[in-house]
């Protein structure tokens, strides 16, 4: 039995040393977005029916496999991945944005504990963006219902 823990303990020790030393546990999302809605397939179906944009947070080969119909991609690049960690190196494109700050778009990525579409959205709505949506549970809700994608 020692000899069992003794080699647990030194595989953690180099698997904690070959990840960098930093281990960050994967968080789960909020249920709620300061200055947004957070919206559920149904909610944000409604929103895809009136025309609303759908901004796919996404990495661009995830984006390419599968996304919401009509989605465009604009990828969230975040230093920590799964955590509500937003970073000063952290990278999304407001300038593919809109101009119009009144315009309904819904941010979306996996669902939890994907993080992409939230801190897409936060960006969104800390540069005075109004109506902004997080659809948190994303893709895998959406395709769930058999909403459209390509």
């Amino acid at each position: 039995m020692k000899a069992y823990l003794r080699t647990f303990l030194a595989t953690a020790a180099m698997t904690s040393c070959l990840a960098g030393g930093t281990a960050m546990a994967v968080e789960e999302t909020p249920m709620s977005i300061p200055g947004g809605t957070m919206v559920d397939a149904v909610k944000a179906k409604a929103l895809y029916d009136k025309g609303a944009l759908f901004i796919d947070a996404r990495v661009a080969a995830e984006y390419a496999e599968k996304h919401i119909k009509g989605a465009q991609n604009i990828t969230y690049h975040e230093v920590h991945k799964k955590v509500s960690t937003i970073d000063p190196n952290d990278r999304f494109a407001l300038d593919k944005l809109p101009s119009d700050k009144g315009k309904a778009m819904v941010f979306y990525c996996n669902g939890s504990p994907c993080w992409r579409g939230y801190k897409a959205a936060a960006a969104t709505i800390k540069a005075g963006y109004k109506n902004v949506y997080w659809f948190r549970d994303g893709l895998p809700a959406w395709e769930a219902k058999g909403y459209p994608t390509e």
